[in-house]
């Protein structure tokens, strides 16, 4: 879905282009962030095929097979110093006169943005489960590290006051996360993924500061170890500070969650 040139929030708003050509779809644009590109058998692009529909109706969803002559993988993109591979990889491409067969419509054409809203929603939940399990690692992380490190006079880095603070902190907003995740989880399987829109969206902005918050309190109590790549808290660091950028960013989720609220408050007229 993503391109360089243009807002990935905003799914709507695409340069890539597929147009049929008889029995074929003709693909050119530039995308970025692409999956796991590295090593795929095929990507899936999202493209205008329908320029003249309405804006959410405009995009399909196109299954791309990378042996393909017009699809050409530029690079991995380095994330904070890490180009990654295979699966834990992100590619730019280039898609230039990529020609499939039309049969390579993944559904109704057209379709591309419910296809994609239908996969964003469960995905954020999913990433904010995943969350949760690095900040328990982490937590656990750091409670180690500040009773095994001794400092000045002696004294165990556990035995610090600011340091009691810090897992207080964090021990309440991981609990509270996890517990705003299982009640979205709740809305989504008895009112449906419609009616949770709102919850999902809370979770989504609240949960990634509160593990990037975790992990920036255990590099600290480990010190040069915590940023050296010794311990695996510099590859978290690395890999999800971009939580609160991809499937929309903390802004957005933001922006639509008052838009919502604020529906039940009407201005005067």
């Amino acid at each position: 879905m993503s391109e360089p040139e243009l807002a990935g929030s905003d799914p709507t708003n695409l340069a890539t282009t597929a147009v049929r050509d008889g029995d074929e779809w003709v693909i050119n644009g530039h995308k970025w962030f692409t999956s796991s590109a590295d090593g795929a058998k095929f990507a899936i692009v999202m493209a205008v095929t329908n320029p003249d529909a309405p804006q959410y109706l405009r995009a399909s969803m196109i299954i791309v097979p990378t042996d393909n002559p017009g699809f050409n993988r530029v690079r991995n993109i380095s994330v904070m110093g890490h180009a990654g591979d295979d699966y834990a990889s992100h590619g730019e491409i280039l898609y230039q006169n990529c020609r499939v067969p039309y049969t390579n419509l993944l559904g109704p054409q057209g379709q591309g943005f419910v296809i994609a809203q239908e996969r964003l929603g469960p995905g954020r939940i999913h990433h904010c489960m995943r969350w949760m399990g690095i900040c328990h690692r982490t937590f656990d992380m750091l409670c180690k590290r500040a009773s095994e490190r001794k400092v000045g006079g002696g004294k165990y880095l556990s035995e610090k006051q600011i340091i009691h603070e810090w897992i207080a902190e964090c021990r309440a907003e991981v609990l509270a996360a996890r517990l705003m995740i299982l009640y979205a989880a709740w809305k989504i399987e008895t009112a449906g993924l419609y009616e949770a829109r709102e919850e999902v969206s809370l979770i989504k902005f609240f949960v990634a500061p509160i593990m990037l918050k975790l992990l920036d309190r255990a590099i600290q109590v480990h010190g040069g170890l915590g940023v050296s790549d010794d311990t695996i808290l510099s590859f978290f660091y690395r890999m999800e500070r971009a939580a609160r950028i991809y499937d929309g960013p903390d802004e957005v989720h933001k922006v639509v969650v008052a838009k919502r609220i604020l529906r039940a408050y009407p201005s005067p007229k």
